[in-house]
Order: C-alpha cells, then sequence, then structure tokens
C-alpha cells in the first residue's frame, strides 16, 4: 500500500465544509429529496460512507458504486451485504488517499457494473477521488454528520475544485 495524499491540518479545517449541496433533515427526508433527484435526472450514482449508503440501498436506490468502511462515527457497524456484482476491499488510512484506493475507484468508474468497495482504514478523502473520476453529471452523495446528506453533482468545475484540493494535500508520492 503506497500513500499518495495526506490531509493536511488546514485542509482538515476545509473538509468539514459540504463540498456540494447540503440536504438538511433526517433520514426520511434527505432519502425522499435524493429519490427525487434520482427519478428526474437519472444519473450514476457514488456513495461514500456507511450510514448514507446503507440509507440508499433501504430506499431503493442502489449505487453504481459505493465506498464504506464499517464505521459510523468511528463506531464499528456490522458488514452490510449489498447489491454489488464486485467487491473490492482496499487500504486507505484515515486522513489519507492511497493509489491503491484511487486505482480502484477509477477502475470501478470506468465499467458499467455495480462495485462496492470496502476501505480497511478510512473512506472520507475517498469523496474527491470519486468526484476527479466519476462522468460528468453523476452524483456524488455522503453524509454530513448531524445534519443531512451531500449531493456532488459532478461537473468540469467540481472535478477542477477536487484537483485543487488533492494538489493542496501532502503528496506523499505521485498518483498515477
Amino acid at each position: 500500500m503506497t500513500v499518495a495524499y495526506e490531509a493536511t491540518p488546514e485542509l482538515r479545517v476545509k473538509f468539514k465544509q459540504p463540498f456540494g449541496v447540503l440536504i438538511r433533515g433526517s433520514f426520511e427526508e434527505t432519502m425522499a429529496k435524493m429519490k427525487t433527484v434520482v427519478d428526474e435526472g437519472k444519473p450514476r450514482i457514488v456513495s461514500v460512507g456507511d450510514r448514507v449508503t446503507r440509507n440508499l440501498h433501504e430506499h431503493g436506490i442502489n449505487p453504481q458504486l459505493s465506498i464504506i468502511d464499517n464505521k459510523c462515527m468511528r463506531r464499528k457497524l456490522p458488514p452490510e451485504n449489498f447489491i454489488a456484482e464486485k467487491v473490492v476491499h482496499v487500504n486507505n488510512p484515515a486522513g489519507t488517499i492511497t493509489e491503491e484506493a484511487i486505482a480502484a475507484i477509477r477502475e470501478a468508474l470506468e465499467n458499467n457494473k455495480h462495485v462496492h468497495i470496502i476501505v480497511d482504514g478510512e473512506e472520507d478523502l475517498l469523496t474527491l477521488v470519486a468526484v476527479l473520476y466519476a462522468p460528468e453529471n453523476s452524483l456524488v452523495v455522503y453524509g454530513q454528520p448531524y445534519k443531512g446528506i451531500v449531493m456532488v453533482k459532478v461537473t468540469s468545475e467540481k472535478k477542477a475544485e477536487a484537483d485543487e484540493f488533492l494538489k493542496a494535500m501532502k503528496t506523499v508520492r505521485k498518483a498515477k
């Protein structure tokens, strides 16, 4: 496992702000809004995080790619079996992005299969990689603790913003 990027203390503060549109509300309220968005636009969905991934599946929204670490708020969760054609395990320590995780996300987004990535470590920063490599008009969704969910519509502007965050991170080894 090779670490490609590591979050700096300054960036950790910035990462606490929503990277997309914050949808406030309970699980039921946020999933109702999500269902409306999905029904209207039929976007490719990428979910990052255990709670949001579980909620999406419980509400009949099956992401093309889901990325989880079997933890919620740093507490262990029992493993969940989601609908997926392929399950991939990667190492990605907290506060980092590994080359292994980048490669798994890129490969998953290049095909049209339902892929489930299980992270040993932490998946939070992988939202940036998902936005960077997802096709435009995809929707990357993650949870914002105690507030709701964040929906990131993938555009060239959002891709550039994700790339800028990665460039601002401490580069441990240049990612491929």
